[in-house]
């Protein structure tokens, strides 16, 4: 496939490393947003490459990773109900919620099917029409379009018998939220290509001038990586807060202008709560009034659900990048990927999981 091969190029990749080594005179800390990234980066070892001082953090980015366990627990109850047709992509069949899963849901009999597209979601809805079908969206701003798509079709097609459980995020104001924090550590940031190629860049000069730090748009293969991470420490070597972006390939700085349409139309911004991390004001979207009748928290009275994290789980400090995934007590003892304590360890995105695939298994002492 095209770009596979010539964005895993060693030789390329090597003369990257060499200019990151030579631009580099101080420590840096810098955070990938995306999971995707952070599988990527301990996939090609490329943070055990880069001059000593220059430490990757792993940020909030796998959209898995960062729903609240109350929304799994009202998807669990959503689907458990009598004539529902639960919908969901397969990598949140898995993530637990306070007790169960909904593999576990749909082995005691619910009707939990893993779907491609909610497009997939609403064609079950056309066919039956004495059922109830409920598409789980989740997700940042790259998988919102396709969702609020399906809301737009299932409004103008007239089918009411499907609604959406939305758990979309933002990217934007994690960002704030993690400069805010008192235990910061983040000098700079590798912004989330797939999310910037939907909503442009316009978004991020304000925060790279409010928290001083340069934010580089990046993309996923090695030298999307490297060349991010080049321009990045180019930048902070030289006292200098830009946004930039190293992934025009994909990303046009307007971002997909359509797309921003239909999710301006069907969502609202909203407040919303992070799993691991607490409830971030305006970093989310919820269903606008006019498609308020297609929200399944609505429609199934599961609003008031609330629930508590497991004590043992660290995910949310390895979401905030306070901690790397070895550095919790229950990594590869009481959580595994078998039978995770939370979502950072069953996501195909979590840094947990890719901490666990690629052997990064050594613990450490940590304190409590």
């Amino acid at each position: 496939m095209k770009y596979l091969d010539e964005f895993s190029d060693p030789v390329l990749a090597r003369r990257l490393l060499d200019q990151i080594h030579a631009a580099t005179t101080k420590p840096w800390a810098m955070m990938e947003v995306c999971g995707g990234q952070t599988h990527s980066i301990i996939r090609h070892g490329i943070d055990q490459l880069l001059p000593e001082g220059i430490e990757l953090i792993h940020g909030p980015g796998c959209p898995v990773c960062v729903t609240p366990l109350e929304t799994i627990d009202k998807a669990l109850a959503i689907a458990a109900q009598p004539g529902v047709i639960f919908c969901s992509f397969g990598d949140m069949l898995r993530v637990p919620g306070s007790g169960r899963d909904l593999f576990t849901v749909k082995s005691a009999g619910a009707d939990v099917r893993v779907v491609y597209s909610p497009l997939d979601a609403l064609e079950l809805a056309r066919q039956h029409p004495d059922r109830e079908v409920v598409f789980f969206g989740i997700g940042f701003e790259t998988t919102a379009p396709a969702n609020a798509m399906t809301v737009h079709q299932a409004r103008r097609l007239g089918i009411r018998n499907f609604s959406l459980l939305v758990s979309h995020v933002l990217v934007p104001p994690a960002i704030a939220a993690i400069m805010e924090s008192p235990s910061c550590r983040v000098q700079a940031f590798l912004a989330a290509g797939h999310v910037c190629s939907v909503m442009g860049t316009a978004q991020y000069p304000a925060l790279a001038a409010k928290y001083r730090v340069p934010i580089v748009v990046t993309g996923f293969e090695p030298l999307d990586i490297l060349e991010g991470i080049r321009q990045t420490v180019v930048q902070l070597e030289a006292g200098r807060h830009e946004v930039t972006n190293a992934y025009p390939r994909v990303v046009p700085a307007e971002g997909n202008v359509p797309a921003r349409a239909m999710l301006e139309d069907v969502f609202e911004v909203a407040d919303r709560t992070w799993r691991g991390i607490g409830t971030i004001p305006a970093s989310g979207w919820r269903l606008s009034a006019r498609y308020r009748e297609f929200d399944a928290e609505e429609r199934f009275a599961v609003g008031e659900i609330r629930t508590d994290e497991s004590p043992l789980c660290r995910a949310g400090e390895v979401l905030q990048g306070h901690i790397k995934p070895h550095e919790c007590a229950a990594f590869g003892k009481e959580c595994t990927p078998r039978n995770p304590l939370g979502a950072t360890m069953v996501s195909a995105e979590g840094a947990c999981a890719a901490y666990y695939a690629y052997r990064r298994l050594d613990l450490v002492e940590v304190g409590t």
